[in-house]
């Protein structure tokens, strides 16, 4: 062929594949794309799921938390064998295990703002100083969570100042624990208001579980922040 039929037939070459390529259906350029991955070995595209993180419930409870509150658990102790349990937002503080109670008030005080733990430890209700156990109640600050499990007895050095502090921190109970009660609370030390979330079992021969002791009592939930 000479070289100026070629030059004539370029054009026309050009014109058929636009045409061509204008017929072809989007469905066919993607089949046509398929394939053309396929023999270069292209690895297919991974769907990435996105997934939001689930929230998981603490200190056993049933169900999670509302963001502005605290998961807590408190369990009281079991005659004067088994210590009581405290469990603030997802972490155990107070058990028998860890070895960090004692007969008496075993109690746990946490910043309401921002969940920090202040301290914890047991006041001992049969040996210890009066004097020495109302300062300590005297000295917890406003804005402390105050999370209280007795364990064995907790009045032989109970008085009356010591029981008010307790109302004050919205304690309903209190008044009414005598000899060997079991007694569960969690209060706030700036609320002035009711708690809801205090239990206590009464010490009677006739109905004991444990003996010269009542059952075991236990109290949990979602604390409000300190706002």
């Amino acid at each position: 062929m000479r070289r100026r039929d070629v030059l004539y037939l370029v054009p026309v070459i050009v014109v058929l594949l636009v045409m061509w390529g204008i017929s072809i259906s989007p469905s066919k350029i993607h089949e046509i794309h398929q394939r053309a991955r396929h023999i270069i070995g292209m690895p297919k595209p991974i769907a990435v799921k996105t997934t939001t993180p689930k929230t998981v419930a603490k200190c056993n409870l049933s169900r999670p938390c509302p963001q502005d509150h605290f998961a807590f658990h408190i369990t009281s102790g079991a005659a004067d064998i088994v210590g009581p349990t405290i469990c603030f937002d997802g972490k155990i503080i107070m058990s028998n295990v860890l070895n960090t109670v004692g007969s008496g008030l075993n109690m746990v005080l946490v910043n309401g703002e921002n969940g920090v733990i202040d301290k914890f430890g047991y006041l001992n209700m049969k040996d210890g100083n009066p004097e020495d156990i109302l300062a300590y109640l005297k000295a917890i600050k406003p804005g402390m969570i105050v999370l209280v499990a007795s364990f064995d007895d907790v009045t032989k050095k109970m008085t009356d100042e010591m029981r008010e502090i307790f109302v004050g921190m919205g304690s309903t109970l209190i008044k009414s624990v005598k000899y060997r009660d079991n007694w569960v609370f969690a209060g706030g030390a700036w609320t002035g208001k009711e708690s809801s979330f205090e239990k206590r079992a009464v010490n009677d021969e006739k109905n004991n579980v444990y003996g010269a002791w009542p059952e075991m009592v236990e109290v949990g939930g979602c604390f409000p922040r300190k706002s």
